[in-house]
């Protein structure tokens, strides 16, 4: 990728790409998993708390519950009016802006708690965002990610889709987030202590996997995407491959996909 101009290109590309489908769609079943790594946190009532690439809110949602001063940011505007209308609902006191991971809208060491959930790791340069996420949270406060691991399930979908559509020259893999030594070296520099803890996490769908395909072919971006650039034969050798995948890890039976997997969970103090 050459040149800002070709990053530029690259950022609307991630954009329509996550408007694609609906997310919201997706994000459901991992509502419980998310609620979790956020009570793990601790948030006391009145903390300032950012959600990175906050999508539908899953983060959000919980820390506001727990009283935090929520604002959640995503490059995506649909996910974040279905963020709006779950924070309405609920009467909870949340901000959700548009913006960007690598060059997040908010002044230096604003927040006490700044976090992302399987979000900010699919930034195209990873260097901008660890500088952003360490920028806008306060000295003393806390950084958390939830981010795929390399050797992961997640990862196996995204080597697939990359047989079929290469990812862009000179972007490192999002799910180096989920190596522990990239991730310290990342954030390293403006941090004075790094936990890292494989958690994990059941990707569990009331579906057949055939079926478990077809949901994410029909809402999940990157998915819905990597087939509308196939030609027919192509996407029938795609949707083979990833029924593949999820039949040869599933661990369930009938009408349900159930795959057991996990990320790296990364909370670090800035520095």
């Amino acid at each position: 990728m050459a040149g800002q101009a070709g990053f530029d290109q690259l950022k609307q590309r991630m954009r329509a790409t996550w408007m694609a489908g609906d997310f919201g769609q997706i994000a459901q079943y991992s509502r419980r998993y998310a609620e979790e790594f956020v009570a793990r946190l601790g948030i006391q009532a009145g903390a300032k708390v950012l959600d990175v690439a906050c999508g539908t809110g899953n983060l959000a949602i919980p820390a506001a519950r727990a009283g935090a001063k929520v604002t959640g940011v995503d490059i995506a505007p649909n996910l974040l009016e279905q963020a709006r209308q779950r924070a309405a609902a609920e009467r909870l006191d949340a901000t959700f802006d548009e913006g960007d991971a690598e060059q997040l809208p908010y002044a230096d060491d604003q927040f006490d708690i700044v976090m992302s959930m399987f979000g900010a790791m699919f930034a195209p340069r990873p260097e901008r965002v660890a500088a952003e996420l360490i920028r806008v949270c306060r000295p003393g406060g806390t950084i958390a990610m939830a981010n795929w691991t390399p050797d992961g399930f997640a990862a196996k979908m995204f080597k697939a889709a990359a047989r079929f559509i290469p990812p862009p020259e000179g972007v490192a893999p999002p799910v180096l987030w989920g190596d522990e030594a990239t991730v310290r070296n990342r954030l390293g520099s403006g941090t004075s202590e790094i936990r890292t803890t494989r958690r994990p996490f059941d990707m569990d769908f009331p579906f057949a996997p055939a079926d478990t395909v077809q949901l994410f072919r029909n809402y999940f971006g990157p998915v819905q995407v990597a087939f509308s650039r196939l030609d027919p034969d192509k996407q029938g050798e795609y949707a083979a491959e990833l029924e593949r995948l999820w039949r040869q890890d599933n661990v369930a039976t009938g009408d349900r996909t159930l795959v057991h997997t996990d990320y790296l969970e990364v909370i670090a103090t800035r520095a």
